[in-house]
């Protein structure tokens, strides 16, 4: 369904709509709520809500990169869940879609009765590295406005960070490969533009600072991420690390039966 937020029509998915205990998941980049499908088709004692974030799928696009700023997607957000009248839910994120969840849990952190972050960052430390970042983002967002979709996916899928998803099955590989040609130019390249690596703040600082539980899930072939959520989790108040098995960047993807075990158990620590 589409609910106008902030200004933004936002692509919202519901299933078990029935149920009040609520995951609210956010994909990563060229990614949809659709990268959820699996995942959600096992979490059956909980309603699931994905949604499109600015830029991708069927949420607006919108000509002016301002509006895909980090604080603008949380402000959607937040619009968006008071009308979906969520109160306290666990919000859960991957990639991308890790550092919205992480930048929406630090604005509004008595929302979140749990946060879950797959392969995600608080963003880059220092300036020179934010700007280093934003340089390469800006390179990339102009080579996806000249060139097309197509020519963009066909060397995005094959970057090291998405080397071990060339070892599922066919069907799988095309269905991510489908999800990302639906995207459009303009949408990819502002989200890059407005909430890219670079561009967001950095959120080392507020990891702290944040006392809801918290779980990073890593897979074991993706070292840098790893690396990143061991730093994360030395700075959390009530954090765990969990590293799968033979996977990389989106075990959700490469193994959506142990990431939804995962997702289940860690619910069920935190209710114990």
């Amino acid at each position: 369904m589409k609910i106008k937020a902030h200004g933004i029509t936002v692509n919202v998915r519901i299933w078990n709509g029935h149920l009040e205990q609520t995951i609210v998941m956010l994909h990563g980049f060229t990614g949809s709520a659709a990268t959820w499908n699996t995942v959600a088709a096992s979490l059956t004692d909980y309603r699931v809500i994905a949604i499109d974030l600015i830029g991708h799928g069927e949420t607006d696009s919108p000509q002016d990169a301002s509006a895909y700023s980090m604080e603008e997607q949380v402000q959607v957000l937040d619009e968006l869940f008071q009308q979906l009248n969520l109160q306290a839910f666990i919000l859960l994120g991957y990639s991308m879609g890790g550092r919205v969840a992480l930048s929406y849990a630090t604005a509004f952190p008595m929302r979140i009765s749990m946060l879950i972050l797959e392969s995600a960052s608080p963003g880059l430390k220092t300036a020179e590295e934010r700007t280093a970042r934003q340089i390469s983002d800006e390179e990339l967002a102009e080579k996806i406005e000249h060139n097309g979709i197509e020519s963009f996916v066909n060397k995005w899928e094959n970057i090291p960070l998405f080397a071990t998803q060339k070892r599922l099955a066919q069907d799988v590989q095309q269905v991510v490969r489908e999800e990302r040609l639906s995207q459009c130019e303009i949408g990819l390249a502002n989200s890059l533009r407005g909430m890219g690596t670079g561009a967001q703040t950095s959120l080392w600082p507020c990891l702290e600072k944040l006392e809801m539980p918290i779980t990073l899930i890593t897979g074991e072939l993706d070292e840098k991420f790893c690396k990143i959520a061991a730093e994360m989790q030395a700075l959390l108040q009530k954090g765990q690390h969990i590293v799968v098995k033979n996977v990389g960047h989106a075990i959700h993807v490469e193994n959506p039966e142990q990431f939804a075990t995962i997702v289940k158990d860690a619910i069920k620590i935190k209710i114990s």
